[in-house]
C-alpha cells in the first residue's frame, strides 16, 4: 500500500465525508478502465467474475470504487479478498475498514488470514518477511472460491510507479529481459489482471482527493531498509528532480522488455520442439544451437518447470557440466524443488524421490496415486493390453525388489528386468520406482515395457491398458 509522504505521514485515515460526484462517470480513470475491461473480458463469456485483491490502501481501495461503479455498465460480478497478514498492529483495523467499504459497495469481499513466519534473520522485503507475504497473497487469491467457483481473474491495483520500482529493482539484482519486463497488465497464465499499470500514483492520488474516498497507511511503507521502499522514497525523488518522466519513461521501458521476452519465448518454443521429449532434453541438439540460444533453451525450460532463473554464472555451470562431464558421471544438480540430471545425452529435471517399498491393490478402480508421486491409469481396451479372459479382478502393484525377470516377446527370451530397462534408455533413478503389476504371483505388466507374454490379450478380445503417469521425470 503506497503512501504519501508529506499529507498521510502521521495519519492511519484520511477520513472525509463520502459523496458521489456525477463527473466520475466520465473520468479520464473510468473512461480507461470501462476499455480495458471491454477489450480483456470478452474471453470470460458473458458474465465473468472478477475478484479484487483490497488490501485498503489508495491503490486498492480507488480500483475498488471504480470497478462498482462500471458493474452498472459492463457484465459482470465484482468480489473482493483482503488478506490479513498480522504483520502490523493496524491489520485489525485494515480488515475492518476494508468490510465496511465492500458493504457500502455491496461487493462481496472475503478476508482470508495467512502467518507469515517472521525470521529476524530476514534482511529485506524482497528476500524476508513481505516476499513470504506477497506469496501467501497470492496463493489465498487464486485458490479463492465462491459457491465452489473460481473467479475467471485476480485483479491487483499494481500502477505505474510500482512498475518504474519493479524494473529498477529487478536492474539492481542484474535480471534478463524476461525480469526486466517486470509486471504484465494482462496474464492469461495465472488469468490475473492489472489495469492500472499505465496510471500513476499522483492522478489516482488525485482522484480520491476529488471524489472523497478515504483509504488506510500502511506504516511499513515508510520503511527503506525494505529495498522498495528506498527506491520510492529516497532513489525516486532524486531521478525525478533530474527527469521529470522518469517514472513513465521506466514503465514503458518495462513493456518493451515484455515484448522482447516473448519473442524470445516464441524463439525457445521453436528451438526446444525437436529436442524435448518427456520433459528431457536432447543434448546433442541443444549443442547444435549457439551459446546464447542454448542458455535461452535451458531458461525457457526451467520456467516451464516453475523454477526461478539461476545467475548468470550459474548457468554457465550448468551448461559445462551438462556438455563437459563425463559420460558415466551421475550429474545431479539441485534447482529449488527439482534435481537436474543427464543420462545417455539427455538431460532431465526430476523430483528427489524416496524409493520407498509399496504394496497396493487395484480392485477396479480408473486410476491409483502411487506413494512415489504419479498415478497409474487403468482403460478398458479391445485387442491390447492385459487380458481379461483370465479372469483378472484383482492385480499386485508393488515396487522393484531387484532380479525380477520378464519375458514380453514371444520371440525373445527371458531377461532380467534391469536389462529391459537399460535397453529403454530409462533412467536409473527412474527405474529404482517404477512400479510392477502382478497377477497371482507372475509380474504380468510393466508400463512403458509391456505385457508379459500369454497375458496378453488378442485380437477382438476385452483387455486393461495400464498407463504409468509419473510425477515429474
Amino acid at each position: 500500500m503506497a503512501n504519501s509522504k508529506k499529507s498521510l505521514k502521521n495519519s492511519a485515515f484520511l477520513n472525509r465525508k463520502a459523496n458521489s460526484h456525477p463527473e466520475t462517470f466520465t473520468h479520464p480513470l473510468s473512461l480507461q478502465l470501462n476499455a480495458f475491461l471491454v477489450k480483456n473480458l470478452q474471453i470470460a463469456g458473458s458474465k465473468p467474475t472478477l475478484l479484487l485483491a483490497l488490501s485498503g490502501g489508495l491503490d486498492s481501495v480507488i480500483l475498488l470504487h471504480l470497478l462498482a461503479e462500471l458493474r452498472a455498465n459492463l457484465p459482470f460480478e465484482l468480489h473482493a479478498m483482503h488478506v490479513h497478514h498480522g504483520l502490523s498492529v493496524n491489520a485489525d483495523v485494515w480488515a475492518d475498514f476494508c468490510a465496511v467499504q465492500c458493504q457500502q459497495l455491496n461487493v462481496p469481499l472475503q478476508i482470508a488470514h495467512v502467518n507469515v513466519t517472521k525470521n529476524p534473520d530476514y534482511k529485506n522485503s524482497e528476500q524476508g518477511i513481505e516476499a513470504e507475504a506477497r506469496q501467501l497473497r497470492y496463493n489465498a487469491l487464486f485458490t479463492y472460491a465462491a459457491d465452489e467457483k473460481a473467479p475467471d481473474f485476480v485483479v491487483t491495483a499494481h500502477h505505474q510507479d510500482d512498475q518504474a520500482e519493479t524494473l529498477l529493482l529487478q536492474l539492481f539484482r542484474g535480471a534478463g529481459v524476461k525480469g526486466l519486463s517486470s509486471m504484465a497488465a494482462v496474464d492469461n497464465k495465472r488469468r490475473l489482471l492489472r489495469p492500472l499499470l499505465n496510471v500513476s500514483r499522483q492522478t489516482l492520488h488525485e482522484y480520491a482527493l476529488q471524489h472523497a474516498i478515504k483509504w488506510c497507511d500502511d506504516e511499513s511503507n515508510d520503511n527503506t531498509q525494505y529495498d522498495r521502499n528506498f527506491v520510492r522514497h529516497e532513489l525516486m525523488p532524486v531521478l525525478e528532480s533530474r527527469f521529470t518522466s522518469v517514472k513513465a519513461v521506466l514503465a514503458r521501458t518495462a513493456s518493451h522488455m515484455a515484448e522482447a521476452s516473448e519473442l524470445l519465448e516464441v524463439l525457445a518454443v521453436q528451438d526446444a520442439e525437436n529436442m524435448l521429449s518427456d520433459n528431457s532434453l536432447c543434448l546433442q541438439a541443444l549443442g547444435e544451437l549457439t551459446a546464447v540460444r542454448t542458455k535461452n533453451v535451458l531458461r525457457w525450460w526451467f520456467a516451464q518447470n516453475k523454477l526461478t532463473m539461476p545467475a548468470a554464472e550459474h548457468l554457465n555451470e550448468i551448461i559445462e557440466q551438462l556438455f563437459n562431464s563425463r559420460k558415466d558421471a551421475d550429474l545431479n544438480i539441485k534447482l529449488q524443488h527439482l534435481h537436474l540430471r543427464k543420462y545417455q545425452q539427455r538431460a532431465y529435471l526430476c523430483e528427489d524421490k524416496m524409493a520407498a517399498p509399496f504394496d497396493m491393490v487395484w480392485e477396479g478402480e480408473s486410476e491409483l496415486i502411487l506413494p512415489s508421486g504419479g498415478k497409474l491409469l487403468f482403460k478398458s481396451v479391445l485387442g491390447a493390453g492385459l487380458a481379461l479372459k483370465q479372469g483378472v479382478t484383482k492385480l499386485r502393484i508393488t515396487n522393484r525388489n531387484g532380479g525380477e525377470r520378464f519375458k514380453p516377446d514371444a520371440l525373445r527370451p527371458t531377461r532380467t528386468l534391469k536389462y529391459l530397462l537399460q535397453e529403454l534408455s530409462m533412467p536409473p533413478w527412474q527405474r529404482m520406482y517404477i512400479p510392477l503389476i502382478y497377477w497371482e504371483d507372475k509380474l504380468a505388466c510393466v508400463p512403458g515395457v509391456g505385457i508379459a507374454y500369454g497375458l496378453q490379450a488378442q485380437a477382438d478380445e476385452p483387455g486393461l491398458e495400464i498407463i504409468w503417469q509419473d510425477s515429474v521425470h
